[in-house]
């Protein structure tokens, strides 16, 4: 007598054998002919394609990068020192990419989105690849809403917008780093998501900024990529693209995001070094010919989407490293040329106590007042020309003894912005104190304080300003402009402020 149950099974098992196909698993099609410097090269791969992951016999990752007839260049994503000549490499079939999603927010990982803050784990179901075309024209709406970075002079006289690329550049110790963390700080409840990319970094160094930006509270809006100096190349070249793959996730869903490459020079670097070892020809300085693409489509990325497309923005702050100030190196013209603008730092002026040592002469932003509320343009107009006025007189009065009495105002006025442009790392300030401090120095307020009371004149004024004019500076945040009444109360403030300072 035969089983129900044994029929059933029976019928499973036929069905099971309809249903199967033979297929050829192709995985392990390669190996490695030769690996050097964390750059293997594979022969047997034909069914590749360029960025592609392949997945070596010891488990490490690689990603496909130059495509011969008969060998394959792979950089190794991870310790190259266990993979020797002969070892299988097997294709995966999916393009470089990052795990992407709200639980990155507030963490610190490696280029290939692991975790390495020991907070445990990061697990994601969204994947993003790290190389994509950058967004067209006809997708992009202009630049228009301010991104406020807190700094004076920044705000004032070179401002950044939503969606913008600011080329922050200077020689090494100026305060680049500096200028990029007091950004970050100052979008804390202006729902603006930070990924801080740091690039050839110290461990050490990483650990501080880290360090600082949890203490000030900015950590809960930031994401860290870091790829440090110990690393291979091969993840200092993925870091900045892992960095804007994450921020485009979010911009896709309508967010404004900010993202810091801190620095390119060192990208660059990393680049060279894996184009040498893949012997690709190399000219000027040794860079690889594609050395501006590395950067343009990197940087092209960053841009303000049309209400149709979402609405979201994904602003860009490289860094570049200069050599004695010089401008018209190789690296840092590239990036000039495809960015928006730049903010220069100066030695001389970082050395003489002028922070942030921004030279404003040199210094531009292409999207310019677009990018301001009309209370900043109001009072900051004319600041950046009188500011470098202010500079070629005070390096002519050197040499000049006698002086008319108009060149004398213009100087002592330029001397005291100066003073007032100055500001203390992590310092940030809110954009309707700029506007209340700068009101006072344009106008004239501050000729007769002398030089060295400037700074105890602007606490002891914003001070007196939150708490006995605190409706004043609510209306000067809510109307973003400076009204006929808002003016004559302004100055009535200040007047009365005078009598008692």
């Amino acid at each position: 007598m035969v089983n129900k149950s044994d029929n059933k099974i029976t019928a499973e098992i036929l069905n099971r054998l309809k249903a199967y196909s033979s297929k050829i698993d192709i995985g392990y099609t390669g190996f490695v002919h030769e690996i050097a410097d964390g750059i293997a090269k594979v022969k047997g791969l034909k069914e590749i394609s360029y960025s592609e992951l392949v997945e070596f016999s010891n488990g490490v990752l690689g990603v496909a990068i130059n495509l011969e007839e008969d060998l394959v260049g792979i950089i190794v994503l991870g310790d190259y020192l266990d993979i020797k000549e002969g070892d299988r490499v097997k294709v995966t079939g999916r393009l470089l990419s990052i795990g992407v999603g709200n639980n990155l927010i507030g963490r610190v990982i490696n280029p290939l989105g692991d975790a390495i803050d020991g907070k445990g784990e990061i697990t994601n179901k969204k994947y993003y690849p790290i190389e994509k075309i950058a967004p067209s024209v006809t997708k992009r709406q202009p630049v228009n809403t301010p991104l406020q970075t807190g700094l004076k002079c920044i705000d004032s006289m070179i401002p950044i917008g939503r969606g913008q690329r600011e080329l922050i550049i200077g020689d090494r110790g100026t305060g680049k780093t500096a200028i990029a963390i007091d950004t970050i700080i100052n979008q804390k409840d202006q729902n603006v998501i930070c990924i801080y990319v740091s690039i050839g970094q110290k461990t050490s160094r990483l650990a501080q900024i880290i360090d600082v930006l949890e203490k000030n509270g900015a950590l809960e809006h930031t994401i860290v990529v870091a790829a440090n100096a110990s690393d291979p190349a091969s993840l200092q070249y993925i870091a900045p693209y892992t960095g804007t793959a994450i921020g485009e996730y979010f911009m896709d869903q309508g967010k404004d995001v900010l993202v810091i490459h801190d620095d390119l020079t060192k990208h660059a670097w990393a680049y060279r070094q894996i184009a040498l070892i893949l012997r690709r020809p190399s000219g000027r300085e040794a860079y690889p010919g594609d050395i501006f693409y590395l950067h343009s489509r990197l940087l092209e990325r960053a841009c303000r989407l049309s209400d149709k497309n979402g609405g979201g923005s994904l602003t860009a702050l490289p860094i570049i490293e200069t050599q004695a100030g010089d401008l018209s190196a190789y690296i840092p013209t590239n990036v000039i040329s495809i960015t928006d603008g730049q903010i220069f730092l100066e030695s001389d002026l970082f050395y003489s106590g002028i922070r942030p040592a921004v030279n404003v002469g040199v210094s531009v932003s292409r999207v310019g007042g677009n990018a301001q509320i009309k209370a900043m343009k109001q009072v900051a107009g004319t600041l950046r020309l009188d500011l470098a006025q202010y500079r070629s007189l005070a390096a002519f009065v050197q040499f000049a003894s006698d002086l008319d009495e108009k060149t004398k105002a213009q100087i002592e006025r330029g001397a005291r912005m100066v003073e007032l442009l100055k500001q203390g790392q992590y310092a940030t300030m809110s954009v309707e104190k700029q506007v209340i401090l700068l009101f006072a120095g344009v106008n004239g307020y501050l000729d007769d304080v002398s030089i060295s009371k400037i700074s105890e004149f602007e606490a002891k004024y914003l001070e007196y300003m939150e708490t006995v004019h605190n409706k004043l500076v609510q209306k000067i945040k809510k109307e973003k402009k400076l009204t006929e009444d808002i003016i004559s109360e302004l100055k009535n403030a200040i007047t009365d402020f005078k009598k008692s300072f």
